[in-house]
């Protein structure tokens, strides 16, 4: 019988080939008895230089739904050897990042999934990657040099990936899949040095990008070349497996490069505009649709049609929850990747929806104002806070949650709480005493000093406000309320889910009927980013004289 990786995935019933599914992720780190269980489908937080964007290492422990985080290797490999692998102990990354051991699982890829600018080729045993210092080459045993050094949860292997322009020929596919094969093989197999340490080999989790492009007979070759009985000339280093398939753990669908391939098949490539100097990204301009989602699916349809339901599937760089449903619809997805979420907090909006919608959607709403109505009738999924409607809305981020003291003070039920730190702060459970003022005042019996008691939450014009100063708590406070609505929305996934593929199918419809996926409010909230963002720095005041004197309605830090 063939060894296999210890499964991360329990399913909480038999999965179907293709399909929406729900179950349980686990991870058991050497030397630990404590196992790390995780819902599924569920959240991977992405990360910039190894931190969660805006947020600082208290911000990453009290936001509560952040414990899966991906960490792209390729910021470190400016300097040789990078950084984090000159860390000792047993848990480098989370030594060196200041993660949690028991609270937060890190996955180690080379690139960023969201990085979609073109790059030079790939290399027979190298992959091009991108630092601060322009462009490296990351060989095979580099790579897996930095793996055994960093001690990660969850590797993923290098893959060749074509980040050059599409589309690509069979003969870059072909090279695309050969390449593939031989640097997970690199990977599977037992170091020289550690012939003797089965166990390290064993414990490690090994997740796979699935090639092929958007070609559905290559990705279902490669798949098959998974499955298929190891060379005679590795099947040594790589005992106890029978097939390389047996010792990957999960299967990785990066969609960036997908959707750009698929644009230009459609003779419709993406227009990806002014970057301003990189401040925007490639993916920023990505939409999806009902034709895109369909075109994907059946992409990864091919890729996992000969491979086993029990393993997990991760999902990097999906630009709408209006394409997770689909996705978890038509193939099922089990680890979601919440870059769109953090991108919308870079560019000051606050998320505002809920899946399922809830029937009462129009009239749960009272002085906190739900996202405006498009020309198309449809929701928007937050609020853009750059708008100046918002200078005098003094209500919480979100109509669709209540609030933590608004919950903890009233009768309500049946709507959920963001407990987020924007939504629901809580007192710190020490204060920094400068004077004997200070003393005073925390004894104070006027003064509530109860630690963790809760706080009214920010509301939308005092986070107008920060953002129209260039404060950076405006894009933490952000970022922590957007990445727990999209847990939020992951959760009514699970509970979904389990009401039946049927029911999740009726809800999915409901969800396209009531919210806009064009994402009008993003390119609206772009624009006034940039605005904002260019007015900073040398020569402002004269910018801003100059636009009060061409318009009465006010400067530029005003709209």
């Amino acid at each position: 019988m063939a060894a296999r990786s210890h499964s991360l995935f329990t399913p909480s019933s038999p999965p179907p080939k293709f399909g929406p599914r729900t179950g349980t992720l686990t991870i058991r780190r050497d030397g630990e008895e404590v196992l790390h269980k995780t819902e599924t489908p569920a959240l991977l937080t992405a990360t910039s230089r190894g931190l969660v964007p805006h947020l600082s290492r208290d911000h990453v422990h009290r936001t509560r739904v952040i414990r899966h985080i991906q960490l792209p290797f390729e910021s470190f490999i400016d300097r040789n050897p990078p950084v984090p692998t000159l860390v000792d102990g047993p848990h480098p990354l989370h030594t060196f990042l200041g993660y949690s051991f028991d609270s937060h699982i890190l996955t180690m890829t080379l690139r960023d999934p969201s990085d979609g600018r073109k790059m030079p080729p790939n290399g027979n045993d190298f992959v091009a990657a991108h630092c601060t210092r322009g462009v490296r080459k990351v060989t095979t045993s580099s790579w897996n040099t930095f793996v055994e050094k960093c001690k990660p949860d969850i590797v993923v292997a290098l893959s060749d990936t074509p980040f050059t322009l599409p589309p690509h020929s069979q003969k870059r596919l072909t090279k695309s899949i050969e390449r593939s094969i031989a640097w997970i093989t690199s990977l599977l197999k037992v170091p020289a040095a550690a012939h003797s340490d089965t166990a390290h080999r064993q414990s490690r989790h090994v997740f796979l990008h699935m090639a092929g492009g958007i070609s559905p007979e290559a990705r279902a070759e490669f798949a098959e070349r998974l499955t298929d009985p190891v060379d005679h000339r590795d099947a040594d280093a790589l005992a106890p497996y029978n097939t390389l398939d047996d010792g990957i753990s999960g299967y990785v669908f990066d969609l960036l490069p997908l959707r750009a391939a698929l644009a230009v098949e459609s003779r419709k490539p993406i227009d990806e505009g002014d970057l301003a100097g990189g401040l925007v990204r490639v993916s920023d301009r990505h939409r999806s649709s009902p034709d895109s989602s369909s075109r994907l699916a059946e992409l990864l349809q091919c890729s996992l049609q000969v491979l086993p339901e029990e393993k997990l599937r991760v999902l990097n760089s999906p630009v709408s929850p209006h394409e997770v449903l689909r996705l978890v619809r038509n193939v099922g997805v089990d680890l979601l990747d919440s870059f769109w979420a953090q991108r919308a907090a870079d560019m000051g909006i606050a998320l505002d929806f809920r899946f399922p919608v809830p029937d009462d959607l129009e009239s749960s709403h009272t002085a906190c104002k739900p996202p405006r109505k498009r020309v198309n009738g449809k929701s928007n999924l937050g609020h853009n806070l750059f708008n100046s409607s918002y200078v005098h809305d003094h209500t919480r981020l979100a109509s669709s949650f209540l609030d933590g003291l608004t919950a903890d003070k009233s009768e309500v039920n049946g709507r959920p709480v963001c407990d987020c730190e924007a939504c629901s702060p809580r007192a710190p459970s020490s204060r920094i005493l400068h004077s004997a003022v200070d003393v005073h005042a925390w004894q104070d019996s006027s003064c509530p000093t109860s630690p963790n008691a809760l706080q009214p939450p920010m509301t939308r014009s005092y986070v107008h406000h920060l953002l129209h100063t260039h404060e950076m708590s405006a894009h933490a406070l952000l970022a922590m309320h957007n990445v727990t609505v999209f847990s939020a929305f992951l959760d009514g996934i699970r509970a979904t889910i389990a009401r039946g593929p049927e029911e999740f199918a009726r809800e999915v419809g409901r969800f396209e009927e009531v919210y806009d996926e064009e994402l009008v409010l993003w390119s609206e909230a772009e624009g006034m980013w940039l605005q904002v963002e260019r007015a900073r720095g040398k020569g402002r005041l004269a910018r801003e004289k100059e636009k009060q004197v061409e318009s009465t309605i006010g400067t530029a830090v005003d709209q």
